[in-house]
């Protein structure tokens, strides 16, 4: 369906189809007309004007979510196109902004915000290439260095090193743009584009390395940080990451798999647990927490009841929590506030169904999006999971890939589903009917695409039949084999091929050389 467009959005998209045109009128547009010709500019990909209206900016600040974001003249959405000829056309523009004039006293800008920009699976652009925020954080960390370098040898424009704009970021470092990504942090208070990280991601990265540039970052400054993967951080390492650096404004934390593990504690551990939970404690913006993959049995009241703030999204998934850990949940005031809820990897409707269904039932008015994925959810529990999701009438996201359910099972719960009114994404297993008989869960990665496509093509059109008769054509009903996109993941996957691939190696060489010492 298209989006009306105004008259002054169509005028707009007029003047921007000429980038000649558009280019020598510049001088003469209204300052207030600047955004309108940008978002024009963005929808049309033409670089050459982005680049011009930035580099020529008059106004205070520039933030992407808001100019790309629904507005008057153009409802639909633009901030979900990470197009590369329009981001490069940006982050050049906003270089040239400090070049290109003898006096700063014109310059207004102060404040350029980059954070708004959404990575998604599927992009509109016409030219289909993606920056995504791997690449964002290198050609903006390339732009600031070489603008620093120009500046210092040409020293054309003295003035341009009185021009300061903070640039709010969302970083992602890998190994691959770390020494760059430094360079840039060291070197900012004399540049006149300043990198402010708001949000910070590390893959792929030393420990000693991450250590190293999160003190560069401004932890003061950071609202996000997620740790993620091939970064080998444990709990000794947290502990020591919370008490030498205060995260004053931190809203959302990611930890990586394993970094606590329960079952090889000691009374050390315990306090160190302790510890780490009273320094969580003190965060006092903190709604965002993700600790899958660690073992964290009996322990989850530790680590969360210090909380002052009580959280909107959790993702316990593979925790391995019993039933003191599922009833602190159910009964902590974090149930009524949360709004994202990962438990998968649990076996909750045979482990503790009633606790598990007491935290929905508190959760319920609040509740955006659920994934239970790999939680032995087979068709006899149905019913039962009905009844426990009937009164969560804002979910958004529904999430169960991996459970045991059958062609029946799942149309008995999608004709459910269509009942949800806020409900947009649902992710679905290929039912059980589909496998070979005597297949077992969890499904290992070798077995989990030896199933009937046939067969499972015909339910998936049942099940979209289901939702077309109940008009829902606004649910996405889909069966991502190898679990949700995402995005960094998707953009570094090459660089974290190689690393497994490396590690992998550096195993069987220590192994061959532990055998050679034996023999």
């Amino acid at each position: 369906r298209a989006t009306m467009k105004s008259l002054r959005f169509i005028s707009a998209e007029a003047l921007v189809s000429n980038a000649e045109l558009a280019r020598r009128s510049l001088g003469g547009v209204a300052h207030n007309l600047f955004p309108l010709l940008f978002k024009a500019s963005y929808l049309l990909e033409r670089g050459e004007v982005i680049h011009d209206l930035v580099e020529n900016w008059p106004l205070v600040d520039f933030n992407m979510g808001k100019l790309l974001g629904t507005t008057v003249d153009y409802q639909e959405d633009l901030s979900h196109r990470t197009c590369s000829v329009c981001l490069e056309s940006c982050l050049t523009g906003l270089r040239d902004y400090v070049l290109n004039h003898p006096s700063p006293y014109v310059k207004r800008l102060k404040v350029v915000d980059l954070t708004g920009i959404k990575d998604v699976e599927v992009q509109f652009c016409e030219c289909k290439k993606t920056m995504g925020r791997w690449a964002r954080t290198q050609l903006l960390s390339k732009l600031c260095l070489e603008l620093l370098v120009y500046l210092q040898e040409t020293q054309r424009n003295p003035g341009a090193f009185e021009i300061s704009i903070d640039v709010l970021v969302d970083l992602f470092v890998t190994e691959r743009n770390y020494e760059l990504v430094v360079q840039a942090l060291l070197k900012k208070c004399c540049c006149p584009l300043k990198i402010c990280c708001v949000a910070f991601r590390s893959d792929n990265l030393a420990l000693q390395k991450f250590f190293y540039i999160i003190k560069l970052t401004d932890p003061s400054l950071l609202r996000k940080l997620e740790i993620v993967h091939n970064v080998r951080l444990e709990m000794e390492h947290l502990e020591i990451l919370f008490n030498s650096i205060r995260f004053p404004l931190l809203m959302s934390l990611t930890l990586p798999a394993r970094t606590f593990n329960v079952r090889r504690f000691t009374a050390s551990d315990e306090r160190m647990l302790s510890n780490i939970g009273a320094k969580m404690g003190e965060m006092t913006q903190l709604t965002e927490l993700s600790v899958p993959f660690s073992i964290l049995t009996g322990r989850i009241q530790k680590l969360l009841s210090p909380l002052k703030t009580p959280l909107k999204m959790l993702d316990v998934s593979n925790c391995s929590l019993d039933h003191a850990d599922m009833a602190y949940l159910a009964n902590s005031f974090h149930a009524n506030h949360l709004e994202a809820l990962d438990l998968s990897g649990h076996n909750i409707t045979d482990l503790y169904p009633s606790t598990f269904f007491k935290l929905l039932s508190h959760s319920s008015s609040v509740l955006r999006s659920l994934t239970l994925e790999d939680c032995n959810i087979q068709d006899t529990h149905v019913n039962m999971l009905i009844l426990g999701l009937s009164p969560c009438r804002k979910l958004e996201e529904f999430k169960f890939l991996g459970n045991p359910l059958s062609s029946q099972g799942l149309k008995h719960l999608f004709t459910f589903l269509c009942e949800l009114p806020m409900l947009k994404n649902v992710e679905f297993p290929v039912p059980r009917d589909c496998y070979p008989i005597g297949i077992t869960y969890p499904i290992d990665d070798a077995s989990v695409c030896r199933f009937d496509h046939q067969k499972y093509e015909s339910v998936a059109e049942e099940l979209n039949l289901i939702l077309l008769q109940a008009n829902r054509e606004d649910v996405k009903a889909s069966t991502p084999l190898f679990g949700s996109y995402d995005a960094a993941v998707q953009e570094t996957n090459n660089e974290l091929g190689a690393y497994l691939i490396q590690s992998f190696k550096e195993t069987l060489e220590k192994f061959t050389t532990s055998l050679n010492n034996m023999s």
